[in-house]
């Protein structure tokens, strides 16, 4: 079984900063991808960084947002600086892991942690 556990959000003026974590744990034999998606109100689900053999940033966030990780520690790091209302949600951790080399590769979500953004 694989657990992402994220931490992270809060609450923060315009032009502020925010770190989020997650961490994988449990049976994980190799990561595939892993990276952050956010969810505001009314609105689908996106993709906001993906970090795979290389990072990919959602144009809104390019510039803004960092995506790193730490394989020892089976961890993205999500950085996201200046930033703008429009970046209120739920931002959910997303991980592509494969549990052993029969059993093929999964998908995980968080929990989900909230980010609000003051103007």
């Amino acid at each position: 079984q694989v657990q992402l556990v994220e931490s992270g959000g809060g609450l923060v003026q315009a032009g502020g900063s925010l770190r989020l974590s997650c961490a994988a744990s449990g049976k994980i034999f190799s990561i595939n991808a892993m990276g952050w998606y956010r969810q505001a109100p009314g609105k689908q689900r996106e993709s906001v960084a993906t970090i795979t053999s290389s990072t990919n940033y959602a144009d809104s966030v390019k510039g803004r947002f960092t995506l790193s990780r730490d394989n020892a520690k089976n961890t993205v790091y999500l950085q996201m600086n200046s930033l703008k209302p429009e970046d209120t949600g739920v931002y959910y951790c997303n991980a592509v892991i494969m549990a052993n080399p029969i059993s093929g590769r999964g998908t995980y979500w968080g929990q989900g942690t909230q980010v609000t953004v003051s103007s």
